[in-house]
């Protein structure tokens, strides 16, 4: 990791400033070997950070996704309609917790309890700032279902309910999105120590 001294802005300009930000940098840094990089011109896209939690259920073994209508997935070999995991943008004065609570009862009606943190990430550093933290927390699957959302925004959110082992093998064919790719990941990983963390026993 580089330190402050290791890079150096020589210039920030905002190109666009809407719904999201993108601004241009001009910047060099140190290289491996103590000299510098000669500028770079940069664009980065500033959305904001994120929250993005996957809802488990360790008595039946199942989780919840979300599938909804996404403009830049348009041209894409999997069409528009995506599979993901809950998610939001951050606000001012709000913590990644909260953001996960309030996405999860827009997004599908659940009054989510407790949240486990996963990690947190980049979600594409090579042109954006954004970051994402991950969650997973506990909803009972037999009370959740339909499709939910803000009508105010639109939104037409339809909740996806399977196996934790079909939304593994979903990776990759049908669940092409990161965030969720790395939760229901994550949760094959550490599957047995959550079950034991809310007191269920073993899988199934």
């Amino acid at each position: 990791m580089m330190s402050q001294e290791q890079h150096e802005i020589l210039n920030k300009t905002i190109v666009y400033d809407g719904y999201f930000k993108l601004v241009r940098y001009r910047v060099k840094h140190r290289r491996y070997d103590g000299s510098w990089t000669e500028p770079i011109l940069r664009e980065v896209f500033e959305r904001g950070h994120a929250a993005a939690v996957l809802p488990y259920d360790p008595v039946h073994d199942r989780v919840l996704l979300i599938e909804q209508f996404r403009t830049a997935a348009i041209g894409s070999a999997w069409g528009p309609r995506l599979i993901e995991v809950i998610a939001g943008v951050i606000g001012d004065g709000e913590t990644p917790q909260q953001v996960a609570r309030r996405e999860a009862k827009e997004e599908a009606g659940l009054a989510l309890d407790d949240l486990v943190p996963i990690f947190e990430v980049f979600a594409s550093p090579g042109g954006s700032s954004e970051r994402v933290s991950l969650f997973c927390a506990r909803f009972e699957s037999e009370l959740a279902g339909g499709v939910h959302g803000l009508s105010e925004e639109d939104e037409d959110i339809r909740s996806l309910i399977m196996t934790t082992d079909q939304a593994g093998a979903a990776i990759g064919r049908t669940l092409v999105t990161a965030p969720a790719a790395l939760c229901i990941q994550w949760l094959l990983l550490n599957r047995a120590q959550l079950r034991a963390r809310w007191g269920v026993g073993g899988k199934g």
